[in-house]
């Protein structure tokens, strides 16, 4: 077997009647594919079975670079989570952004010891800045078509989280705001819009990120969901015409930390009942009968609830099937932690570039699992919101 397999491979160099073996790559990976898509579902292709997990649904395009060339694959797709071949890697461009923000780092003389130790493991302790500026342009240049992409549609709920991380500017190390903005477009799919860091209790920090998506085509907001950031609410009412969300669980935080240690418990039992309300009515006034009980024992957290109750419920005023998502940021938790553990490897990122790199390569892979993934809302809830009466489900084929 190993005879074979080398001299497949020396085939495969020399470029031997490359057309050849591009085919029986296509054959074998295709029958890859079919045999693992067969175990994820439980049922051949098109036959019925009682043990049938998931249903296919299509197939997907996707290049793939071999030695012996690229090869167009159609990668099956599923009705509920993901499926990606075996014998592609996940998440390369990811990598590749890991690998030269630390290569970045360690030329620039700004590395930590683990980062160190990182580059020789590697082997590239001594690549040049021009190596490494090289390394750099081209996952910019991916990640930048990315993040600038133009945008279609309507977009009722955008989400904005901000995720702190180090960077060294002018000799010294500061904490930097990295926004990721997400929304859900009128197909009820999720993706990520854009990337930038700044300042994030600047309203003209807010104003200017929120047009700079509105210049590339996001129309039709709604709500936009996030934490109780300065300047946002204003810059969303200006930019977008907007409601704003405040994160209902950062808020719980918040409200928590003015009452007693041991009155907590009860607190947060008091605080629950007002989303437990059917309507949006009902819980305005829960809100107030639950604040003017506690005013009278703790009089901070009574006067805290009277200044933000209009943002933490605004979400009762969409769907009722929309509430569980766009009453906080939870939705992008999966999206912070995998930023964060990346970012822990580095330590201190040289530059925002650094950052903007290796997050935006990370969204572009997030982005890339949401397109085939199961529709975050449905279609029929969404046409409640919506401006396109036009919304509805796709025909049946007949």
């Amino acid at each position: 077997m190993t005879d074979e397999r080398m001299a497949l491979l020396d085939l495969i160099e020399k470029q031997a009647d490359g057309d050849l073996v591009r085919e029986m790559l296509a054959f074998a990976a295709e029958r890859i594919m079919e045999l693992e898509v067969e175990l994820r579902t439980g049922a051949a292709k098109g036959s019925r079975s009682p043990l049938r997990e998931v249903q296919r649904n299509g197939y997907r395009e996707r290049d793939w670079d071999t030695r012996a060339g690229r090869i167009a694959l159609e990668i099956p797709k599923l009705r509920k989570g993901s499926y990606l071949p075996s014998f592609l890697e996940p998440r390369r461009t990811a990598e590749k952004a890991l690998v030269a923000v630390i290569q970045e780092a360690y030329v620039q003389g700004i590395s930590t010891r683990s980062v160190d130790d990182l580059v020789k493991a590697m082997g590239a302790g001594g690549m040049s800045k021009s190596q490494v500026s090289r390394l750099c342009a081209e996952i910019d240049e991916r990640v930048n078509a990315f993040l600038n992409r133009p945008l279609e549609g309507a977009w009722p709920y955008l989400w904005l989280d901000a995720t702190y991380l180090k960077v060294r500017e002018g000799g010294r190390i500061i904490s930097r705001a990295v926004i990721v903005a997400v929304a859900v477009n009128e197909d009820g799919k999720r993706e990520v819009l854009g990337v930038t860091t700044g300042p994030s209790e600047a309203e003209t920090f807010w104003t200017e990120f929120l047009r700079s998506l509105a210049d590339r085509g996001l129309r039709g907001v709604k709500l936009v969901i996030a934490d109780d950031h300065k300047g946002l609410r204003a810059a969303a009412r200006r930019v977008f015409n907007a409601s704003h969300q405040r994160c209902r669980v950062h808020w719980m935080r918040n409200a928590l930390a003015h009452a007693p240690t041991k009155q907590r418990c009860a607190v947060a039992a008091m605080l629950k009942t007002i989303f437990a309300q059917e309507n949006k009515a009902d819980a305005e006034a829960q809100w107030d009968s639950v604040a003017d009980a506690l005013r009278e024992k703790i009089e901070k957290l009574g006067t805290f609830m009277d200044t933000c109750r209009d943002d933490v419920l605004a979400y009762m005023s969409f769907p009722r099937e929309h509430w569980t998502q766009i009453a906080s940021t939870n939705p992008l938790g999966r999206v912070n932690r995998e930023i964060k553990r990346r970012a822990d490897v580095i330590g201190i990122f040289p530059n925002d570039e650094a950052i903007i790199r290796l997050v935006g390569a990370l969204m572009l892979e997030t982005n890339d699992e949401w397109a085939v993934a199961r529709r975050y809302m449905s279609l029929e809830t969404l046409a409640r919101v919506t401006d396109n009466p036009n919304v509805r489900l796709p025909a049946v084929a007949t």
